[in-house]
This record gives structure tokens, C-alpha cells and sequence, in this order.
């Protein structure tokens, strides 16, 4: 049985805070993500507990009449708990150097073997189809851990929202980027 994860990075919000909501853009980008997924299964709904990420899965959770199942394994990266004013180049470095972790931060490591054991979950879950709301930084790093070519490039390419399809059958796992192409 082929099983797919729908990865959706959150809509455009108005911080980064835990309690940061959506913008009236990103309110509008949520209701689009329900559009696209309006004739998609979808079997379960899994997001990051941040405001952000709840607020741009609703709309498509009460299209499907579904729950949105809270997960602290999809909360965004902390790349430092101290100001970095460099942090761009710290978070550059951290894709090649996937051990390296600063003052309060978790590594690439850490982050990725935590969004990883979500998917983990939802592989070994009944369901076929499975949407999770995460956070850019946390997105690259489960992608780059199925497709190694992804890295600190291809996360500067993401958009709020993003979304990209992790497939798995027969122990082979494709990922491909669905945004781009609803535009």
C-alpha cells in the first residue's frame, strides 16, 4: 500500500512566536491550501501546536470535517536561544555540518531525527494519507533526509505556504513539490 505525507509549511504569519498568528494574506493563503486539497484524501491531520501552523490547517480541517491532531515534534527549529546576528550564515552552515549546534539551539541532527520520527509514526499508522503542518526550517530538514540534494538553497526557495508529497511504497520514497504547481 502506498502511503503518502503531505508536508505543508504554514501560511504567512506575523512572527515567529509560538503565539504568532497569520497575516490577512496568510488567512487568504490558508483557504487556498484547502482549495488545493479540496479533492485530495486526506486521512488525518497532523501540525505543529504554533498558532500559525493550527490557524492555516483549519480551514481544510473543517472542509474535511477532520480533528488537527497537535504534534511538538513539528515545532519550528531553535537554532539559537541567544541573537545571532550572522544567523543566516549559522543556519547555512548547519545543512553541511548537520552536528553543529549553537547556545540553546538544537542541531540539524536533533531537529531532523525528531520530524523524521513523526513520519516514522505515520508510516507504521492505518492511514494512506496523511497531511502535517510544520515550519520551514524543520521542512528542509525532513526533506533533505529523504532527498539529499535538498539543502540551505532549496530552503531559501520555500514559500509560505509550501507544500511537497513524500510518497512510500515498496520501500522506495519519492518527494516532489505540489505548490508550485497550484499557482
Amino acid at each position: 500500500m502506498e502511503k503518502k505525507i503531505y508536508v505543508v509549511r504554514h501560511c504567512e504569519a506575523g512572527g515567529q512566536s509560538r503565539e504568532a498568528m497569520l497575516t490577512d494574506k496568510g488567512a487568504n493563503q490558508a483557504d487556498d491550501l484547502a482549495a488545493f486539497f479540496n479533492d485530495i484524501k486526506i486521512d488525518r491531520i497532523v501540525s505543529s501546536p504554533f498558532v500559525r501552523a493550527i490557524q492555516s490547517a483549519k480551514p481544510i480541517s473543517e472542509k474535511k470535517n477532520m480533528i488537527i491532531e497537535e504534534d511538538e515534534r513539528l515545532t519550528e527549529r531553535i537554532l539559537s536561544t541567544k541573537m545571532l546576528p550572522d544567523w543566516l550564515k549559522k543556519l547555512e552552515a548547519s545543512f553541511t555540518d548537520t552536528g553543529l549546534a549553537f547556545e540553546g539551539g538544537e542541531s540539524s541532527s536533533e531537529a531532523t531525527n525528531r520530524a523524521v520520527s513523526v513520519v516514522n509514526d505515520i508510516i507504521k499508522s492505518e492511514q494512506e494519507s496523511t497531511m502535517i503542518v510544520t515550519h520551514g526550517n524543520l521542512m528542509a530538514l525532513l526533506l533533505k533526509h529523504f532527498q539529499n540534494d535538498f539543502g540551505f538553497e532549496q530552503w531559501l526557495s520555500l514559500t509560505n505556504p509550501d507544500i511537497y508529497q513524500l510518497s512510500f511504497e515498496s520501500g522506495k520514497i519519492r518527494t516532489e513539490r505540489l505548490w508550485r504547481e497550484f499557482r
